[in-house]
C-alpha cells in the first residue's frame, strides 16, 4: 500500500501524554491544567492528546456531566474546561513550552441535541422509523450518515476551524474505523492546507494507514492482559509484534498500558497487569516502530479508577513517584538507538522473558525484561551489537560488555544498557 501523506519530521521518538482535563484538577479547567506544563515538560512529554473538548449535549446524558465523546457542537469549546480565548492561550502557552497539542475528534457519531440534528437533520442515519439511531449499543449518541456529502464538508469545515484558529498540531481520531477511510482521506488533505498534522486512529486496521500515522495496539494490549493471567504464552506476544512488523512502511503502533477507557472500565494498569506494569511501559517505550502513551496520573502512580460521567479528581501529591521513571524512559525513546535502530530479538529460552537489541550505527540499545513471576532466572544473550561500555540507565553503573553476556534476572525486574 502507497501512502500519499508524510508523517511530520518531529514524530520521530516522540511520544504522547493523554490529557482528561475535567479529572485532572479540582477546577477541571484548561487554566488549572496549565499548572502542570512545566512538570511534565520536565518529565520529557511530547505530545499532549485532549480529550474531546467540545461541549456535551443534554440530550439523554449518560450521569451527572456526560461523556466528552456526546458532543453537542464541533466549533464550541466544553463550558466546564472554559471559553474559546482560554483555550487559546493555553495552546500559546503550550507551543511556548515546546508541546505539540493534538485534540480528540469524534467524527462518527455526535450527542441527541448536537446542533447539527435542528439545523441540518439529513446530515443523520435514521432507522426504520425514520428517528435518529446508534449501530453500536451507544445510548447517548447518534450516528452521522457519511453518504451525504454535504456533512461531510461540514465536518471537515469543522476540522479546519480548530487548525487555522487555534494552530492545533493533529488530531486523535476516535472509533476511526468507523468513519469510511475516503472521508479520512479528504480530511486529511483539506487540513494539511492549512498546515502539517500528525494523525493517531483509535483502530487496528492496517489500510487506515493509507491516511494515519499511528494506529492503536489493541492486539498487543489484549495479548498481554492475557499473559499476566497466564493464559498465554510469550509465543503468542512475539506473534502479535511479528503482525505488526507486516504493517505498511513506516506505520507507527500506540503502545501503552492504560488509557481513558481502559482506566475507567477495565481497571488500573495494575488491576490488569500487577506487577508487570512497569515492566510492560519498558516495553512501550523501547519497541520497534512503537510511540509510548502515558494516561493522566500514571506518573503518580494512579492506582485508582476514574469515574467517566462524573467528576473525580486525580489525587495529585507533593511528588509523583514514577516522574523520574518516566523522564528516563522517554528521554531513552529519543534516542537514535530506539527512535531509528533496527531491532533484533534475542533468545533467551525463558517464558516471560523478552530480550532485544535496538542499534543505530553506533548507538546501541539493550533491554531486557521480565513479564513473569519467576525469580533467578538466568540466561546468556550473545550480539555483536553488545560489545563495548554500557551504562545499565536506572542504576547508572557501568559494563564492560564483549559480545556475550550472561544475566540473572528477578521477577518482574528489568534492565536497560545503554552505550
Amino acid at each position: 500500500m502507497t501512502r500519499q501523506f508524510t508523517t511530520v519530521d518531529w514524530a520521530t521518538g516522540t511520544n504522547i501524554y493523554e490529557v482528561n482535563i475535567r479529572q485532572y484538577t479540582a477546577q477541571g479547567t484548561f487554566k488549572a491544567f496549565r499548572e502542570h506544563l512545566p512538570r511534565l515538560a520536565e518529565m520529557g512529554v511530547e505530545v499532549l492528546w485532549l480529550m474531546p473538548i467540545t461541549p456535551i449535549s443534554v440530550k439523554k446524558r449518560l450521569g451527572t456531566l456526560g461523556s466528552y465523546y456526546a458532543c453537542s457542537s464541533y466549533v464550541g469549546i466544553n463550558p466546564e474546561f472554559g471559553t474559546l480565548n482560554d483555550f487559546k492561550d493555553f495552546m500559546g502557552e503550550a507551543h511556548r513550552l515546546g508541546f505539540k497539542v493534538i485534540i480528540d475528534w469524534v467524527a462518527n457519531h455526535t450527542g441527541w441535541d448536537h446542533e447539527w440534528t435542528e439545523s441540518n437533520p439529513e446530515f443523520y442515519n435514521r432507522d426504520a422509523n425514520e428517528d435518529f439511531t446508534e449501530r453500536n449499543g451507544w445510548e447517548d449518541v447518534i450516528d452521522l450518515d457519511y453518504t451525504n456529502r454535504e456533512m461531510r464538508a461540514a465536518m471537515i469545515n469543522a476540522m479546519r476551524f480548530w487548525v487555522r484558529e487555534f494552530d492545533i498540531d493533529g488530531f486523535r481520531c476516535d472509533m476511526a474505523h468507523l468513519v469510511p477511510l475516503d472521508f479520512w482521506i479528504d480530511a486529511r488533505t483539506s487540513c494539511e492546507t492549512i498546515k502539517e498534522l500528525f494523525w493517531l486512529a483509535e483502530c487496528e486496521e492496517p489500510s487506515y494507514h493509507h491516511v494515519y500515522d499511528v494506529s492503536y495496539a489493541w492486539q498487543w494490549m489484549h495479548a498481554t492482559e492475557k499473559f499476566s493471567k497466564d493464559e498465554a504464552a510469550v509465543t503468542d506476544l512475539y506473534n502479535v509484534l511479528h503482525g505488526y512488523s507486516q504493517y505498511p512502511f513506516n506505520a507507527l503502533k500506540l503502545f501503552f498500558t492504560s488509557n481513558h477507557d481502559e482506566n475507567s472500565w477495565n481497571g488500573t494498569e495494575y488491576e490488569k497487569y500487577g506487577d508487570a506494569a512497569k515492566p510492560l511501559a519498558v516495553f512501550n517505550a523501547t519497541w520497534n516502530n512503537g510511540i509510548p502513551l502515558i494516561y493522566s496520573g500514571q506518573e503518580l502512580p494512579n492506582k485508582k479508577r476514574l469515574q467517566f460521567f462524573t467528576k473525580d479528581e486525580i489525587n495529585w501529591k507533593t511528588s509523583t513517584e514514577l516522574h523520574g521513571f518516566y523522564k528516563t524512559l522517554l528521554a531513552l525513546h529519543k534516542t537514535n538507538a530506539i527512535a531509528k535502530g533496527e531491532t533484533f530479538i534475542l533468545p533467551t529460552s525463558h517464558n516471560g522473558v523478552i530480550a532485544f537489541v535496538r542499534n543505530y550505527n553506533n548507538e546501541t540499545a539493550l533491554v531486557i525484561i521480565n513479564l513473569s513471576n519467576n525469580s533467578k532466572i538466568n540466561f546468556r544473550v550473545e550480539h555483536p551489537c553488545i560489545d563495548g561500555l554500557f551504562t545499565n540507565l536506572f542504576s547508572g553503573l557501568q559494563y564492560k560488555f564483549k559480545g556475550m553476556e550472561n544475566f540473572e534476572l528477578m521477577a518482574y525486574e528489568y534492565m536497560i544498557y545503554k552505550k
